[in-house]
Parts: structure tokens; C-alpha cells; sequence
């Protein structure tokens, strides 16, 4: 019952910070809707009512957008057809495809960020973990039973998101080079990596002019988890919860993980204390682009097919406003990741069938992190009391807690 309540508390202020983005972004959809502001000086009443009306279609598409109509679900079930049923549940799957190497992006901020290290290269270390999975495959087509291709690109793909973290991370060890401008360099290094590669004759699709590798599907797919017409949805989900609950182990409950925790919270003490500061540091990042790798290869491997320049789409940047939502705990991390998987999905409906524009959804977002970033204007909002958090080593950015 106590966990229960401590795990309530914790939640409570993030889930504040999302209602009142929503709440102001209904505001900014009233004061955008033209069409009902000019009636407001002949029919107010009316224009109020229609402005309102359109909030609630847009949220209410929006939700449809992201989790199905039950109703239709249920009709879909009872029919046992299986087009049917691929349709009504396609929101839902294509939410939890979105959320999926958003957990892994998260899980990798929230270990460095534990560290006391700031992981901007989330991007970059995802771009060559799909670079590692794509040349590996490539190079083992006819040479292996596809399954055995599959977790080779896969492991190659951690090793090298991994390789990619650990530079920064041993330049920060050895030499004091900020991990932020390091990072932020190695993404634009990476890119550039992979465009080269992609020029080459061995991973660029025949007859292609662009830079896009040839299709993955052929030689290796991953495993479906709902073998329907048009459903995405494949293992790779299962692996990211499962990694979530590794990483919750890793950090809560062994010594690395408090060793790791311990030089987020004070590095001068940790070394006095007899730690491996600077190792904490390699290692965060390694496990950090590793992890991004792994999102990567589930990625170019599994829901994308190939690899493109534009794979990554930000992925690396969203996980740190995701981490920071989530306070860094991997229980939060997969939430957030639901949740912003949910808003992009359930946006695209939203803006076919209101005319709200997807771009209110970024916005959306950009206020869901700015009102995490300031708990204290929430709990003044909300008259939400300050409670005392128990005793704990934190991270130098979030508040630690178990998940």
C-alpha cells in the first residue's frame, strides 16, 4: 500500500503537467478557430459552444486516433474477419510501434543522465546501431538461417550504438572534453557516415538515386507479434519492456547501478568514496549507445525495412524531454513513451478529421515539457502540497526513485 502511494506521489505532478498542456492547448485551439471568433459578436453563446465543440472533436479524434473505437473493436472481434479486426485494432498497434524505440531512446537518456552525463547523440548512436544491423545482414544474406541473421544484426547494432557512446564517454574520462559538445559533433559524424555508406554499391537499393539501402525484408524480418493484414507491431516491443525492466535492475538493484548513480550525485564524492568515477562514465554512455543501437536495429530490421538518412527523425532529442518526464525511472519511461506515441499517432486522425494541425500536437509536447520543468508553477496551479522525498542518491538533473 505504501508503494503504491509513494509511486502515486511521484506521478502526480507529471500527470498534472500533462492535463494542463492539454488544458492550454484547448485554449490556443478556441483562439485559433476564426470561423467561430468572428460570430462572437452576433452569437456569442453559439460561438462559444462551437469552439468548444471543435476542442472535443479534435481530442475526441485524437484519442480514436491512437486506441480505436471500442465499439468498432468489439463489432471487428464478433465478425472474426481478419481485415476487420487488423483495422479496428490498427491504432492501437501503430501507438505501441511509435512508443517503441522511444523506450529504448528514453532508457538510454535516463542511464546517462543517472551518470551525471548529458547524452545529446541519441541520434547519432541510433543512425550507426542501424548502420552495424544493416551491414551485418547484408553481408550474412545466404550465408545463415534468417533467424540467426536477425539476432546478429541485432547484437552488431547494440555493439555499435555502444562503440559510438563510448567515445564521448572515454573523452570525457581521459581528457575532459564536455560529453554535450561531443555528442552533439559525433551526430553530425554519424550522419555523414552513413551517407557514405549508403553511396556504396553493397548497401545502396539497385537503381535507387537516393541515399537508402536495399530492403531487409527479404533476408530477415522481426517477428510479428499479431500476424493481421497491415499490423506492425512486432517483437521489438517485447524486447523494450524487457529492457526497461533490466535497466530498473541494473540501476536500483546491483552496485553498478548504484555505483553509476552515486558519480550522478556527486562525482568528487564517489572517487573519495573508492569508485571508478571515470569508468561510470564510459560505461553509462556505452549502455547508453548501445541501447539506442538496439532501438536502431529494431528499427531498420523490423517496422522501417532499410535503412535511410532519416531514420532516427529526432528520436534522440524527444527521449530527453521523454526522460525528463519520466523522472528518469524506466517505469516512467515506458508511460512517457506511451504517451507520446499516442500523440503522434492520434494526431494524424485528429488533423484529417477537425483541421487542427499537426503541428498544435508539437506544441502539445513543447508545453508537457515546459510544465515538467517547472513543478513548482504545477503545484502553485494545482495547490498540490510539497512532500518530503525520501532519502536517496539522486541524479544531478531528476530526482532518484525506484520504478
Amino acid at each position: 500500500m505504501n508503494r503504491l502511494r509513494d509511486l502515486g506521489r511521484r506521478a502526480l505532478v507529471p500527470a498534472l503537467s500533462v492535463i494542463t498542456a492539454f488544458i492550454f492547448g484547448a485554449v490556443v485551439i478556441v483562439l485559433t478557430d476564426l470561423e467561430n471568433l468572428a460570430r462572437l459578436p452576433t452569437d456569442p453563446v453559439g460561438a462559444i459552444l462551437g469552439a468548444l465543440g471543435g476542442v472535443a472533436r479534435g481530442y475526441g479524434a485524437m484519442l480514436s486516433g491512437a486506441f480505436g473505437d471500442p465499439a468498432r473493436v468489439v463489432t471487428a472481434l464478433g465478425s472474426g474477419n481478419p481485415r476487420d479486426i487488423a483495422a479496428a485494432i490498427r491504432p492501437i498497434t501503430e501507438t505501441l510501434v511509435g512508443a517503441t524505440p522511444l523506450i529504448f531512446a528514453g532508457l538510454a537518456i535516463a542511464i546517462s543522465f543517472r551518470a551525471g552525463m548529458f547524452n545529446i547523440g541519441g541520434d547519432g548512436q541510433l543512425m550507426i546501431g542501424a548502420l552495424g544491423a544493416t551491414i551485418t545482414v547484408l553481408a550474412l544474406s545466404g550465408q545463415a538461417p534468417p533467424l540467426l541473421i536477425l539476432l546478429a544484426g541485432l547484437a552488431v547494432g547494440a555493439l555499435s550504438g555502444g562503440m559510438w557512446g563510448f567515445i564521448p564517454g572515454f573523452l570525457k574520462a581521459r581528457t575532459g572534453a564536455h560529453e554535450v559538445i561531443t555528442t552533439i559533433m559525433l551526430n553530425y559524424v554519424a550522419v555523414q557516415v552513413v551517407f557514405f555508406a549508403l553511396r556504396s554499391t553493397f548497401l545502396r537499393a539497385p537503381g535507387s538515386t537516393s541515399p537508402v539501402s536495399r530492403n531487409l525484408t527479404p533476408i530477415t524480418d522481426v517477428p510479428l507479434l499479431i500476424t493481421l493484414p497491415g499490423i506492425r507491431l512486432d517483437l521489438g516491443f517485447i524486447v523494450a519492456l524487457v529492457m526497461a525492466a533490466i535497466v530498473s535492475w541494473l540501476l536500483f538493484r546491483t552496485t553498478l547501478g548504484f555505483e553509476l548513480r552515486a558519480a550522478g550525485f556527486n562525482l568528487t564524492a564517489a572517487r573519495y568514496a573508492g569508485m571508478s568515477a571515470g569508468g561510470s562514465m564510459i560505461l553509462a554512455m556505452a549502455l547508453s549507445g548501445g541501447l539506442l543501437g538496439l532501438g536502431g536495429s529494431f528499427m531498420v530490421l523490423g517496422t522501417v525495412g532499410q535503412l535511410t538518412l532519416d531514420l532516427s527523425g529526432g528520436i534522440g532529442f524527444t527521449a530527453i524531454a521523454l526522460a525528463l518526464l519520466a523522472s528518469l525511472r524506466p517505469s516512467g519511461v515506458v508511460l512517457a513513451a506511451l504517451l507520446f506515441g499516442a500523440l503522434t499517432t492520434g494526431g494524424k486522425l485528429m488533423g484529417i478529421q477537425s483541421g487542427i494541425p499537426f503541428d498544435l500536437l508539437s506544441f502539445i509536447m513543447a508545453l508537457v515539457i515546459m510544465f515538467v520543468a517547472a513543478p513548482g508553477l504545477i503545484r502553485s496551479i494545482w495547490r498540490v502540497p510539497v512532500s518530503k522525498p525520501a532519502p536517496e542518491v539522486a541524479a544531478t538533473t531528476q530526482p532518484t526513485g525506484t520504478v
